[in-house]
């Protein structure tokens, strides 16, 4: 059964928690493979495949060999340019495929990541069993982001006998950036049994743990990474999300607060502390936290209005006002977005309705319209505030010019005609009523509209 925090919750930081999670996926995966690809181990290994692995690399004739030999004597030399024009003078249909491998590898190292595809593949389909060249046509469709293609070729290099830590763990992320999460978790496990010591095969597996929804394993696995690296403050994020999936938000929270004090706050994950706060009804340090979001670079207003909006409905119309006015101030008279600007004057103008603020609440409707003179629902709400001051012919001016915008044609017409019948014209009444009814039908109306056709009919 699904509880209603959940719902609730979902209604508030469903996008927050999403774009934050997307996140903390892009950034963590980016940075793991840099670091991976950055690393001595990972150097040394790929410098070690210029070597040959007799059981599974072609056999070359002694002509090739000698080649092989020169090439690798002009790479020693760091004469890159010569060993690669030497390659491609006797690359052919029929020449071993030792030669695509190492032509492949120097396009490698040269970034020509296309290129170096183009030419490990060629070397797999000369010798099909050619397990470096399969490796490091992995890693090259790794680098290229073709996690897809990446798959089958490290899976080719294991069953060939060639598993280690990098290549379980590259197919880790390739099966992760794939959606295969329960495959993920198998290959980070297997990079991390060769590999203890090696943190991004053990963040690799909380985000598989993540992504299959098992809370308490992530919460675990993070909390054991945490104890030797307390000031990560994607470890502590990543459990924090962990901690929203069990329902447990001020956990959540706990952790969004210790990421803050290691001066590694980011917008979202102060909006999202701020979203826990405000669905756990602390509306004031809400608030507090979403000042800290608008003191930042290019905060997301609209994220916050909407909070705003959250706060209102829950009658904490002071807490509203006071982020409505931080926003307000940072929007200023520059911002290029006049929706959000009124959508800002809105929430004003409702907070002060609330309040039974009439006043305030005119004077803000007028800003609204002074923005967009064919805003019809704040011509309404005008027209509707003129009525409550017994301001009759202010209501008729602005309902007409409500009437003559689509969108609010139908309320217009109808609440022009309320007013025409309450002051017992009723013969003007109903062809707005009618033309109402017409344009949007509605029982209420319907039988509004008998009663005034009766009255008309009896002459008043």
């Amino acid at each position: 059964m699904i509880s209603m925090f959940t719902v609730n919750f979902a209604f508030l930081v469903s996008a927050t928690c999403g774009q934050v999670s997307s996140d903390i996926d892009q950034r963590f995966q980016q940075d793991a493979l840099q670091r991976v690809f950055g690393s001595s181990g990972f150097a040394e290994r790929f410098a070690e495949s210029y070597l040959a692995e007799n059981d599974v690399v072609p056999a070359v004739t002694t002509d090739e060999q000698l080649v092989v030999q020169e090439v690798q004597q002009l790479l020693s030399e760091d004469n890159r340019d010569e060993a690669e024009a030497l390659l491609k003078e006797n690359l052919g249909l029929a020449s071993s495929a030792v030669y695509d491998y190492l032509l492949a590898n120097l396009y490698f190292q040269d970034e020509k990541l296309d290129l170096a595809a183009v030419t490990y593949e060629s070397a797999t389909r000369k010798w099909p069993r050619y397990r470096q060249a399969w490796q490091n046509l992995g890693i090259v469709q790794i680098k290229r982001g073709e996690f897809s293609k990446a798959i089958p070729a490290f899976v080719k290099v294991i069953e060939m006998g060639g598993g280690t830590a990098i290549c379980y763990g590259l197919l880790g992320f390739a099966h992760s950036s794939e959606g295969h999460h329960l495959s993920a978790e198998s290959a980070f496990r297997m990079a991390i049994l060769l590999d203890p010591s090696t943190k991004d095969w053990q963040m690799g597996l909380a985000r598989a743990f993540f992504d299959l929804k098992r809370w308490d394993d992530a919460i675990a696995l993070t909390g054991n990474m945490l104890e030797s690296d307390p000031e990560s403050a994607q470890l502590w994020i990543l459990q924090a999300n962990a901690y929203i999936g069990l329902e447990k938000p001020m956990k959540a929270a706990e952790n969004f607060e210790i990421v803050d004090r290691l001066g590694k706050a980011t917008p979202d994950s102060l909006m999202l502390l701020g979203d826990i706060y405000l669905n756990s009804e602390l509306f004031a340090p809400a608030v507090d936290v979403y000042m800290r979001v608008l003191e930042g670079e290019e905060p997301e207003l609209g994220r916050l209005v909407r909070s705003a909006k959250i706060l209102s409905a829950r009658n904490a119309n002071d807490q509203s006002k006071r982020l409505l006015s931080a926003v307000q101030a940072t929007i200023g008279d520059d911002e290029a977005d006049p929706e959000l600007k009124k959508e800002v004057l809105r929430l004003s103008a409702r907070i002060a309705l609330a309040e039974d603020d009439g006043d305030s609440e005119a004077r803000i409707l007028k800003q609204i319209v002074d923005l967009d003179p064919l805003d019809g629902d704040a011509l309404l709400l005008l027209g509707r505030h003129a009525v409550r001051t017994s301001n009759d012919a202010q209501a008729i001016f602005y309902f007409e010019r409500a009437m003559a915008i689509d969108a609010s044609e139908a309320d217009a017409n109808l609440e022009l005609g309320k007013l025409l019948s309450a002051q017992g014209k009723y013969a003007e009444a109903l062809p707005k009523l009618r033309r109402a009814q017409q344009i949007n039908p509605r029982e209420p109306v319907q039988r509004f509209l008998e009663q005034i056709e009766k009255r008309a009919g009896r002459g008043g």
